[in-house]
């Protein structure tokens, strides 16, 4: 046992006094930073609830129908009381922030520094910037009530992943995933469902984690009824705190 022990440092090991401290000072500043990015998003958004979190292409354009539909359907969310989160870029982030801000319901946008493609779109009543991926991530799951995702390509296939298995763990409580765009996402559905399930590497009550709706309507419909459904007592106090 003893033969194959390694010899790995820890930090406080490193002789060089020069380097530890180079790593100190840089390690200290991410850390810094990444609490900056927890506090900034806990103090603008612990207040916004209930709110519904929206996924999707950054290159979708106006006038595709999945960007009209989005647009649609963050109106309707607004109008009824759900503050509306995207990631703040363009596509069908903008989609989602501008018929939230042409609502009566905050319209959030998580924005992320990104070498191309992620430019902060203009229709935001919160925007908050984020260095960090995951800090960002924590945002998306901590204050929504529902999560719609719409087309998308390796970004909203992470987060949608992402959401799924927090819920499918238990570490985070079950809301509402709806994919809108019965075309697009069949095919991962019913892959899912022969190959993922086919070999046993999910559950049967797993897929129930997922609604493929396309109507904005019957979005709206189905995010309610999710709540209703859980026979909680029809209290406004009680109602905001499930949603």
């Amino acid at each position: 046992m003893n033969e194959n022990r390694k010899n790995i440092l820890k930090l406080r090991q490193v002789t060089d006094k020069q380097r530890a401290t180079a790593i100190k000072a840089s390690e200290s500043w991410n850390l810094l930073t990444i609490m900056a990015e927890f506090i900034e998003s806990t103090e603008r958004l612990s207040e916004v609830r209930p709110a519904v979190t929206i996924f999707g292409s950054a290159r979708t354009k106006q006038d595709d129908p999945f960007y009209i539909n989005c647009l649609d359907l963050s109106k309707r969310l607004s109008d009824e009381g759900f503050s509306v989160i995207s990631g703040g870029g363009p596509g069908i982030m903008e989609a989602a922030n501008k018929g939230a801000f042409d609502g009566p319901s905050a319209s959030i946008g998580l924005n992320v520094e990104l070498p191309h493609e992620q430019v902060p779109n203009k229709y935001q009543n919160i925007s908050i910037s984020f260095r960090h991926f995951f800090a960002r991530k924590v945002a998306f799951v901590k204050y929504a009530d529902a999560y719609v995702i719409y087309p998308g390509g390796f970004g909203t296939l992470d987060e949608m992943s992402e959401a799924l298995t927090l819920i499918q763990t238990g570490k985070s409580r079950r809301i509402p995933v709806i994919l809108v765009g019965t075309q697009f996402w069949r095919g991962l559905l019913d892959w899912l469902r022969s190959s993922l399930l086919g070999n046993n590497m999910i559950a049967e009550q797993d897929l129930e984690l997922v609604q493929l709706i396309d109507e904005p309507a019957n979005i709206v419909d189905a995010i309610f009824a999710f709540y209703e459904a859980l026979d909680i007592e029809n209290t406004t106090d009680e109602l905001h705190r499930l949603l």
